[in-house]
C-alpha cells in the first residue's frame, strides 16, 4: 500500500510530512506504518517501515534523524547525518545541515514541524501537555535563531494529535495549568462530572503565537478519533489493547 502523507503549504517548498499509519509492513495493534523502535512490534519491521519513511523524505536510513524522547524541553542540534542519536534523551531537534531529515514520532501528542527557509533552518517537535508547557516549543525557536532564524520569519506547524472532543483529564490536570497561568483555563471546556477536556493543539497554537512565529497552524487532524488513519495511545488504554504503534512526522532542507 502507498503510504499517506500529510502536508502543508505553510512548509512549502521544504519536504515534509506527517505520515499516517497507511502502508507500513505492521501487523496486529501496529498494522500499518509503525516507526516505533520503542513498542513491541518486531525490530525488522519497524526498520521496513522507518525505511519506507526515508525513501519517501528522499535521505539515507541512517539521515532519517531522531531522539529519545522524554516528555522534556530540552532541543539538541544536529549537524552530522550519520550521527546517531537515538539514545539522546530530548523532545526537539533543529539542523541548518541540508540532508538531514528531523523526526518525531507521537501517538496523541502534538508533533510539531516548523522552518525558516529563508535561514535554511528547520526543528521538529515532539509535545505533549508536559513538553508544552514546560516549554519545549519556546526552547525550539531559541535553538533555531542561535543557527539564524528569524523568529518572525518561522512556520509552524502542528500535525495529527489528540482533538479536545477526545482529552478528558481530571481535576489535577487542570490545576496544574492554572498553576502556570489562571489564563490556561481558557483551553479546557467542562466535561461529565469533576471531568474536563483539554485543548491541546489549541495551547500549543497559543504557546506559539504567544512566541512571535510568523505562522502557526493545526492541521486539524484527531488521532483518537480517526482509527483508520492514526495510531492512539487513548484509544489503545479504551480499548484495552497491550501496546500501539507511533506516527513518524518529518521535515528537511
Amino acid at each position: 500500500m502507498t503510504l499517506e502523507i500529510l502536508t502543508s503549504d505553510t512548509l512549502a517548498p521544504l519536504r515534509h510530512g506527517f505520515f499516517t499509519r497507511r502502508g507500513g509492513a505492521s501487523s496486529g495493534v501496529y498494522r500499518g506504518l509503525n516507526c516505533g523502535g520503542g513498542s513491541g512490534d518486531q525490530t525488522e519491521i519497524v526498520a521496513i517501515n522507518r525505511a519506507r519513511v526515508a525513501m519517501a523524505m528522499e535521505v539515507e536510513l541512517q539521515a532519517l534523524t531522531g531522539v529519545h524522547q522524554v516528555h522534556s524541553a530540552d532541543v539538541v542540534r544536529i549537524t552530522d547525518p550519520g550521527t546517531d542519536t537515538s539514545r539522546h534523551k530530548a523532545d526537539a531537534m533543529v539542523t541548518d545541515q541540508p540532508g538531514i531529515a528531523l523526526s518525531v514520532l507521537s501517538a496523541d501528542c502534538m508533533p510539531v514541524l516548523l522552518a525558516d527557509p529563508d535561514a535554511g533552518v528547520i526543528g521538529a517537535v515532539h509535545a505533549g501537555w508536559r513538553g508544552a508547557l514546560a516549554g519545549v516549543l519556546e526552547a525550539t525557536l531559541d535553538a533555531m535563531e542561535e543557527l539564524g532564524a528569524d523568529r518572525a520569519g518561522i512556520s509552524a506547524v502542528i500535525g495529527p494529535c489528540i482533538s479536545q472532543r477526545a482529552y478528558e483529564v481530571g481535576p489535577e490536570f487542570l490545576e496544574a495549568f492554572m498553576a502556570e497561568d489562571p489564563g490556561y483555563n481558557w483551553f479546557f471546556a467542562t466535561g461529565e462530572g469533576d471531568r474536563y477536556l483539554f485543548d491541546l493543539p489549541g495551547f500549543g497554537l497559543h504557546r506559539l503565537r504567544e512566541a512571535g512565529v510568523g505562522q502557526a497552524e493545526w492541521t486539524r487532524h484527531c488521532t483518537y478519533s480517526t482509527a483508520e488513519q492514526f495510531f492512539s495511545y487513548r484509544r489503545s488504554v479504551h480499548a484495552g489493547e497491550a501496546d500501539y504503534g507511533r506516527l513518524i512526522s518529518a521535515i528537511r532542507l
